[in-house]
């Protein structure tokens, strides 16, 4: 069965939001790596960033397999400066959140097209954001705690190296 032409087109766009996620945390992991001591929170964005394209090539895998064409278009400049290492983790969770709104209006298409090939497709992308938004969201609550406090910062940029690690874990054994 084809992809209706909506369809499509709304997979398309979802091509292009997961490249800019995946800019949007390449831009994040660039600036952290130029500020001293933050090597976890680095190496957590630069591999968000990978899994992000990692979610656009399986896009653009079934878009292709469903004879429909994906096509690549030009991305939006990401965010390269960032005030605090809280304000970094904000823009994780705004992200993810706008992600996980096109996934669901994505769902949504799939049933009133009466598309339950992409439905069903869509269904890992359901489970990663759920996983993607706790994350984050985890991560901004205890920036939050910790406040300005570099002594927690540092602590947590420690921790997060542990929790990809888990995340990795459990995606692994699934």
């Amino acid at each position: 069965m084809l992809l209706s032409e909506r369809m499509l087109e709304a997979l398309n766009n979802q091509v292009k939001l997961e490249a800019e996620s995946s800019q949007v945390y390449l831009g994040i992991a660039s600036w952290l790596e130029t500020q001293p001591g933050l090597e976890g929170y680095t190496e957590f964005f630069y591999r968000q960033s990978d899994e992000e394209r990692h979610h656009m090539l399986k896009l653009i895998h079934y878009i292709n397999d469903r004879d429909g064409h994906a096509v690549i278009t030009a991305l939006e400049m990401p965010k390269n400066s960032f005030s605090q290492v809280i304000e970094v983790f904000q823009d994780f969770l705004d992200n993810e959140l706008l992600v996980s709104k096109s996934i669901n209006d994505l769902v949504e298409l799939s049933l009133n097209e009466k598309d339950y090939l992409t439905f069903k497709f869509l269904q890992w992308y359901l489970d990663e954001q759920l996983e993607e938004e706790k994350m984050a969201k985890t991560m901004l609550e205890k920036l939050q705690l910790v406040g300005s406090d570099r002594g927690g910062i540092y602590q947590l940029d420690k921790d997060i190296v542990g929790l990809r690690s888990k995340v990795s874990e459990t995606k692994e054994g699934e």
